[in-house]
């Protein structure tokens, strides 16, 4: 507090109340109000950029009461950050009143992510005497969407998308009454006045149906291909449990392989489809309503070409009243994925449908209010029973992360892949929706909105942009164009950096920075790395022993190339007992490639050692997305009482050296006597875990530092993770994990940004 007001308890006195954090479009104001009644108080609330600004007169004695209540009790999707009390002259307020947002200078507005379908709404969506029975746009102030129907602050309906629907007298009364839920819901709506629904064929010709979103249900039954527009953005649906139809589905959408998700009507339609516990359930009640990655059961009826090769679903609820509608009656549960062609980004306006999904969907199920931001929906795994980020985007973005440090405010562009981008501001870091890979002008054009929407959302100027190394990255030329103060963050060091920010640490740390590809100083590609590192400095103190990577990117979509590049290391040539469906003359190629260390980077991928061990085995030589052969090893693993393969810890310029060669040479032998590729694969995740923390004790007894970070894509693989961080645990570490932002590239922004501002400290 500024100042504190004085004197007899019987006094009037005055207090202004600036509150900062998500405190617009939650119902905040209808609670200050009521608030502000019960306690007999006068004065006024009103929404301005920065968050809410709130002035009561009474006794002292009730305002401390009133301040005291309103820290300990926001409505549900209320943040209060901060509450800053001033005492002012009376001025003999005659009531309590919500006056009209104002605009201020310079703020920082905490915006609500959109969120789902509340019980409330639910109740009155399903109810026939409800004037909203059935209305695909119901909403209140603690649900609804927010972030991709905001245009700019503060969060009024003007401000929104919503601004072209004129509310009806009933809304409106509804909107302007404090004690009702829909006090300044800036989305509400009836079937009067708010935005219509319509079914459509391919040609964009409108079918006439009383209800179109029944229309629709009955097609995907019928193994149809609809289209449907949504919060953030569209889905392409079909029949979950009909081959044919998902069949149909992938070709048309050249999506070979990578696992759909599903949604489902209800929590117990995903008990039939999947091992849901207590932890799991939370997340699938909670506000965000993310796709949840979930055990499989033996007897589950979806298609196995929902997820091939795979013992998890991806499952997640309803989450806006156009998805209950279309999962009432016979629908329980159906394949939902991202409304896009294989690497752009998903579509979310009407005219990007048709334009782009016109050779996918056989009918669109549309509607006309508009997506500002398009918002892909978020994944999640459960590591030890509580939430751990794959993708990051509808349900938590924007929300803030905040920092344990401060400092200039910066704008960090991330990676290639799984983009994000992070502004911070003073101690809090505004890390966007998942963007995607940028590998096209699409992509691009949806990473500089997404940049541009949360720097005007939070007004963030930042002085500084922080980047990857890698200088053929889109995001790093484009952060080398913009004129601000350049900071290049290199890959590995910014994955623990990411992971530091999150748990407010500084270090040191020894961070076990695994994944795929990542330019290394050296001018090599990195990715098998034990890091020793602040959030301003690092040093390279481990790497896996580094190999040629025979053609570049070809050896990560050709596994079989980088396995040929082990077996030469392992044995000077390629053993009898390995068989592929490859080109004799293919795999001579790709020897003599990398005998001669032409056109064969040199690498100490972690990503590529899983993809060589893949193809050995026999799991695959190729892939059709991103870690698929990594995954699919995963998924085979028997953990048990596996026996150790044999690996070397080598010294070599200050750095621990894992040589994993001797292990390629046992897993030959193994395979040669018949043990299955289950086994091999549980033995081979028990000694690459085993490598690592052995080379962490080592670097450990150097430097003196009991704490470990784990990051990088390959921590996606959760056995591999928990055995990791169970070895450490028993040996006394600290270990610090992913919570809050993805362990993969999508996590990369905040790790450049948190380097960006500690540099910039110093």
């Amino acid at each position: 507090m500024d100042r504190m007001a004085k004197g007899s308890h019987q006094k009037i006195a005055r207090w202004k109340l600036e509150v900062e954090g998500i405190v617009q479009g939650v119902g905040f104001r209808p609670f200050v109000f009521r608030l502000a009644k019960k306690h007999g108080l006068c004065g006024l609330v009103f929404n301005h950029e920065k968050g809410v600004t709130i002035e009561v007169e009474g006794k002292l004695q009730i305002l401390k009461k009133f301040t005291s209540d309103l820290k300990s009790g926001p409505p549900p999707l209320a943040r209060i950050e901060s509450i800053d009390v001033t005492e002012l002259e009376p001025i003999g307020y005659p009531d309590f009143r919500i006056a009209p947002s104002a605009h201020a200078e310079s703020g920082q507005t905490l915006i609500s992510p959109d969120i789902a379908t509340c019980g409330n709404c639910l109740r009155e969506l399903f109810s026939p005497s409800d004037r909203r029975f059935f209305h695909p746009f119901i909403n209140c102030t603690d649900c609804g969407p927010r972030y991709t129907i905001i245009l700019r602050t503060p969060y009024d309906r003007p401000n929104t998308t919503m601004q072209k629907f004129k509310m009806c007298k009933n809304c409106a009364k509804e909107y302007e009454a404090p004690l009702d839920r829909r006090f300044h819901a800036q989305p509400i709506a009836c079937p009067n006045c708010g935005p219509k629904v319509w079914l459509t064929d391919k040609n964009g010709r409108k079918i006439k149906a009383s209800e179109p979103i029944k229309l629709a249900q009955e097609l995907i039954l019928k193994g149809e291909v609809v289209c449907v527009k949504g919060v953030g953005g569209f889905h392409l649906a079909v029949r979950a449990g009909d081959e044919k139809a998902v069949k149909k589905l992938r070709m048309r959408k050249y999506r070979e392989d990578k696992p759909f998700a599903v949604m489902v009507r209800d929590l117990d339609v995903a008990r039939e489809l999947c091992c849901v516990n207590d932890a799991a359930e939370e997340i699938f009640l909670g506000t965000e309503a993310p796709i949840l990655v979930l055990p499989r059961r033996s007897d589950s009826p979806i298609a196995e070409t929902v997820a091939p090769r795979q013992k998890t679903l991806g499952l997640f609820l309803p989450y806006s009243p156009i998805h209950h509608l279309l999962f009432r009656g016979d629908l329980r549960y159906a394949v939902l994925t991202s409304g896009n062609l294989s690497d752009e980004p998903i579509c979310h306006h009407n005219e990007d449908a048709f334009e782009h999904l016109k050779n996918i969907a056989d009918y669109y199920l549309l509607h006309d209010r508009d997506i500002h931001i398009r918002c892909d929906d978020s994944v999640l795994k459960m590591f030890n029973d509580r939430p751990y980020f794959i993708r990051r985007s509808r349900g938590y973005a924007p929300n803030p992360i905040e920092l344990g440090i401060s400092g200039t405010s910066v704008l960090a562009v991330g990676a290639h892949l799984k983009n994000t981008i992070c502004l911070t501001k003073g101690n809090k870091a505004f890390m966007s929706h998942h963007i995607g890979d940028l590998d096209n002008l699409p992509a691009f054009n949806s990473f500089l909105q997404a940049t541009e929407h949360i720097a005007n959302l939070f007004s963030i100027e930042p002085k500084i942009v922080a980047c990857d190394l890698h200088p053929h990255y889109l995001s790093s030329q484009h952060a080398k164009k913009i004129g601000l103060g350049l900071v290049e963050v290199q890959h590995h060091h910014a994955h623990i950096a990411s992971c530091l920010a999150e748990h407010k640490r500084d270090g040191p740390v020894i961070g076990l920075s695994l994944d795929g590809v990542g330019y290394g100083p050296d001018g090599t590609i990195w990715g098998g790395e034990i890091l020793v590192c602040t959030l301003s400095d690092f040093k390279r103190a481990g790497y896996i022993k580094p190999l040629p990577m025979p053609t570049g990117e070809m050896a990560i979509k050709e596994p079989w190339r980088m396995a040929v590049s082990y077996l030469l290391e392992a044995f000077g040539e390629i053993p009898g007992e390995i068989e592929w469906d490859v080109e004799k003359s293919a795999v001579e190629l790709m020897k003599q490639i990398c005998k001669k260390r032409v056109n064969a980077p040199e690498t100490t991928s972690a990503g590529r050692l899983f993809d060589a061990i893949a193809a050995i085995i026999g799991v695959r030589t190729t892939v059709n997305y991103e870690g698929q052969a990594a995954i699919e090893l995963e998924q085979l693993a028997e953990p048990g009482e596996e026996k150790m393969l044999p690996f070397k810890l080598e010294s070599g310029s200050n750095c621990v050296i894992l040589n994993f060669f001797p292990t390629i040479r046992e897993i030959v032998a193994l395979k040669g006597e018949g043990t299955s590729a289950e086994k091999i694969s549980g033995m081979f995740h028990k000694t690459f875990s085993q490598a690592f923390f052995d080379a962490t004790k080592i670097i450990s007894e150097k430097t003196g530092i009991k704490t470990v970070a784990l990051s990088g894509g390959v921590f996606q693989n959760l056995l591999l993770l928990s055995q990791i961080k169970e070895l450490s645990e028993q040996a006394g570490f600290e270990v610090l994990v992913h919570r809050l932002v993805p362990t993969n590239d999508g996590g990369l922004s905040l790790g450049q940004a948190a380097v960006a501002i500690a540099k910039s400290n110093l």
